[in-house]
């Protein structure tokens, strides 16, 4: 499970950086977005089985 400050891959091309951690997600600023993929305000939400720390 990720912490706070951590660097993790999503969604095959997407990085960032945990901001707040949940039960079952992390909220995530997006930092790199090499996918078709648009986020309001570069934040979203990742639960913790579908990321990987880098």
């Amino acid at each position: 499970m990720a912490g706070i400050g951590d660097e993790i891959s999503f969604k095959s091309g997407v990085k960032g950086i945990v901001e707040k951690i949940y039960q079952n997600s992390v909220i995530v600023t997006v930092t790199e977005n090499s996918t078709d993929l648009e986020f309001e305000g570069d934040k979203t939400v990742v639960g913790h089985k579908n990321y990987e720390i880098i």
